[in-house]
């Protein structure tokens, strides 16, 4: 098997960034529409910095986003992953342990303490894999979103890095 090699974003990876979105875009794991044909995935308040990709035999297999969760200097101890999406093509092949496990050591690098996530509560896959990368649920707002004519609940899940 191949070995899964992870990096920080770059300007360049938006154009296969967005095409990623767009093609694991789901209601499983999306409140937000899916990116436009001609959308860039960059924007103002979401740069390369905040993304890390995994990559296997050089081909573009998954990416996380982590942010700080408020401007707030009070809570600058926290990172919040916002994001996650592995491609069809790599999935089941460890890719999107490695992309968490790899964001929970990059906030312990940028002095963090703890790793915050939200995931809706009928993504079972995505909490299986938050929970096998040490997470647990810290709370849950019942029906938050509605999806697909359901309503969905979203479940608030941390670690200490």
């Amino acid at each position: 098997m191949s070995e899964i090699r992870v990096r920080p974003a770059l300007l360049s990876d938006d154009p296969e960034l967005a095409r990623l979105d767009r093609v694991t875009w789901s209601t499983l794991h999306a409140v937000r529409p899916p990116l436009g044909e001609n959308e860039d995935f960059f924007s103002e308040h979401s740069g390369p910095d905040t993304f890390l990709l995994a990559e296997i035999d050089g081909r573009l297999a998954g990416f996380i986003k982590m942010v700080p969760p408020t401007p707030l200097a009070s809570n600058a101890h926290v990172r919040q992953i916002r994001g996650l999406a592995v491609d069809t093509w790599a999935r089941g092949r460890g890719v999107g342990l490695e992309l968490v496990l790899a964001a929970v050591a990059w906030a312990r690098r940028q002095g963090a303490l703890r790793v915050t996530l939200r995931v809706l509560g009928h993504n079972t896959p995505a909490r299986r894999l938050y929970e096998a990368a040490g997470f647990t649920v810290e709370g849950v707002l019942p029906g938050e979103f509605f999806l697909d004519g359901a309503y969905v609940d979203d479940v608030c899940m941390g670690r200490l890095v």
